[in-house]
């Protein structure tokens, strides 16, 4: 049962539980692996917004996913596998979802620069950083479609054979496809496998043509690289917002204070990509 409890604080990010229902159904329709959505909690039911899904047997934790050997036969082949289920999730009908948030390049860079510049303690990297996005936007907007708006490495679940499921879809939006490729080689969700760009266990090339081979689309290279150096900001902007939170003394898990400290890297990922290293 995925569901947020009654008294919770709303989060401010994503859509209502209910409507993350309708589009795990709709896609599932569509092909994409996904769990089977068995009933939406109602309120006479009493346990606050939320829905009950099938279980799913599998893996969801990267560090095992990337080292443990009985996964070695899907870590061959979850590249090609995410390219051909991201295809999938980008021809699905707009028009029989429920209504989504959009974006697209120019909205989410004014959105990060507000973030950047709203900043207790702005960092010179991310700015640099906003310059760079300024500078690179894409030529031409690409399709808009239905995005993931998480897929990466922790939101899939992995059995011995590769990928099972795509998980947490709150925070899909309609937007560029060229950013769902985007987020899942971000270098934070690699787990140290650096040198494996999709998600650490393949690299973009597989990733690209198995999409290009479902989608009958082509995949923008300039576009991807664009997106990816926004989702490395967005992660360093997140991880610098519990920083911030653990300053300000307000209620902060062990976790999101852990996380505080991944700003630092994220800069040196920002780095890297303006140099022409990633």
């Amino acid at each position: 049962m995925r569901r947020r409890a009654q008294g919770k604080r709303v989060q401010t990010e994503g859509m209502d539980l209910s409507d993350e229902a309708r589009v795990i159904a709709i896609v599932r329709e569509a092909g994409v692996p996904a769990p089977e959505v068995e009933y939406v909690l109602s309120t006479e039911d009493g346990l606050g917004d939320g829905f009950i899904m099938h279980r799913i047997e599998g893996e969801t934790i990267p560090a095992r996913i990337l080292r443990e050997p009985r996964f070695g036969s899907a870590r061959q082949v979850m590249a090609r596998q995410c390219g051909e289920i991201l295809a999938r999730i980008h021809r699905v009908k707009i028009e029989a979802l429920p209504p989504l948030g959009a974006f697209d390049a120019d909205s989410e860079v004014d959105r990060l620069t507000r973030s950047v510049e709203t900043g207790a303690n702005p960092r010179p990297v991310f700015v640099l950083a906003l310059r760079w996005l300024r500078q690179n936007r894409p030529v031409e907007e690409g399709r808009r479609v239905l995005t993931h708006g998480d897929f990466r490495m922790g939101n899939l679940m992995i059995g011995e054979e590769g990928i099972r499921a795509v998980l947490d879809w709150e925070l899909a939006r309609i937007g560029d496809p060229m950013s769902d490729l985007a987020w899942l080689c971000v270098p934070s969700w690699r787990f140290g496998r650096i040198d494996q760009p999709v998600g650490g266990v393949g690299v973009r090339e597989d990733l690209f043509v198995a999409y290009e081979a479902a989608s009958g689309k082509r995949v923008d290279r300039a576009a991807v690289r664009f997106w990816e150096v926004v989702g490395a900001l967005r992660w360093g902007l997140i991880c610098e917002s519990n920083l911030a939170a653990l300053r300000n003394e307000q209620p902060i898990s062990v976790e999101r204070a852990v996380i505080a400290r991944r700003s630092s890297e994220t800069e040196i990922d920002l780095l890297r990509y303006m140099a022409g290293l990633e």
